[in-house]
C-alpha cells in the first residue's frame, strides 16, 4: 500500500475558480517526490490539502491510512518563509513545535539539543532571528519541522529566496537529513535543477486547473553528492524535465 494516496482530488474557490481538478498520485514510504509547474497551477494548494490546512472540494487523500487531519501528528510542513517568532531564540522557536505537540517541558531540552546538532546550529541556540542569515533561519525552520520526528515532510519552496550557494548547500543538507531520519518528502519548487538533484520522482503539473501532466523517474540513487550536478546524465535529465514542463504548459 502507498504511504500517501491522492484520488480524484479537486479544489475550488467559489463556483468559478477551479484550482485543482482530478489530481491523483501515490507516494511510497521513503520517496522524495517533487511537484513542478508554473505559478498558479496548485502546487502549494496540494501541500495545504495534504497537511489538512485546507479542506478538499472533492476526492480523497490518505496518509498512512488516515485523513490529513488525523495524520497531523506524523506530518510536518516547511513553508516558503522561515516564519520564526522574532521574540524567541533559536532554541525557543524550535521548542514551539514541541509545545504544540504537548510534550512535557522536562523532555523538550534533549529533543531540541539533538535536532540542533543535526542541523549544525548548536553554537547559535541562544540567538534571535535578527542575528541570523537567511540560510541559518531556514535551517531553524527545518529543525523545528524535524524535532517532532515526522514520517511525512511537506516543503513549499523553502529555498527559493536564497542565493545559489546557500540553496545548493541546503539541498545537500536536506538529503543528508532524510538519509538519517528516513522520512517521506513531498517538495514544491520552480527550479528544475533542484527538482532533479533532490527527487527520485518528479510530477510535472499543468496550468490551472492544475493536474498531473507527466511523471518522470530520476535515474540516480542515493546518497547524492555535489559532483552529480556536473554529470552529463544529470544535465540530460534536467533538459528532459524542462522539455516536459514546456510541453505541459
Amino acid at each position: 500500500m502507498p504511504f500517501v494516496s491522492l484520488e480524484n482530488v479537486r479544489k475550488s474557490y467559489g463556483a468559478r475558480t477551479r484550482t485543482l481538478e482530478d489530481v491523483g498520485f501515490d507516494v511510497a514510504d521513503g520517496d522524495f517526490v517533487t511537484l513542478l509547474g508554473p505559478s498558479g497551477c496548485g502546487k502549494s494548494t496540494l501541500l495545504k490539502l495534504m497537511s489538512g490546512l485546507s479542506p478538499l472540494s472533492g476526492g480523497t487523500i490518505r496518509i498512512g491510512g488516515m485523513t490529513p487531519v488525523e495524520a497531523r501528528e506524523i506530518t510536518s510542513f516547511i513553508f516558503q518563509d522561515a516564519t520564526l517568532l522574532p521574540w524567541r531564540t533559536v532554541q525557543a522557536n524550535i521548542a514551539l513545535a514541541l509545545e504544540f505537540e504537548g510534550l512535557a517541558r522536562s523532555e523538550q531540552p534533549a529533543r531540541i539539543a539533538e535536532v540542533l546538532k543535526l542541523v549544525g546550529l548548536e553554537a547559535v541556540s541562544g540567538y534571535y532571528p535578527r542575528q541570523l542569515s537567511g540560510g541559518m533561519k531556514m535551517r531553524v525552520s527545518i529543525a523545528r519541522a524535524l524535532v517532532t520526528t515526522p514520517r511525512l515532510l511537506l516543503m513549499d519552496e523553502p529555498f527559493g529566496a536564497l542565493d545559489e550557494i546557500t540553496r545548493n548547500y541546503l539541498n545537500e543538507e536536506i538529503l543528508r537529513l532524510k538519509g538519517e531520519q528516513r522520512w517521506t518528502a513531498v517538495f514544491v519548487t520552480h527550479s528544475v535543477p533542484e527538482a532533479v538533484f533532490l527527487s527520485n520522482r518528479i510530477l510535472v503539473m499543468r496550468s490551472a486547473p492544475g493536474g498531473i501532466a507527466r511523471e518522470i523517474s530520476v535515474p540516480f540513487g542515493f546518497p547524492r553528492t555535489p559532483a552529480l550536478r556536473r554529470d552529463p546524465d544529470y544535465l540530460r535529465t534536467v533538459a528532459e524535465v524542462s522539455e516536459a514542463l514546456a510541453v505541459a504548459n
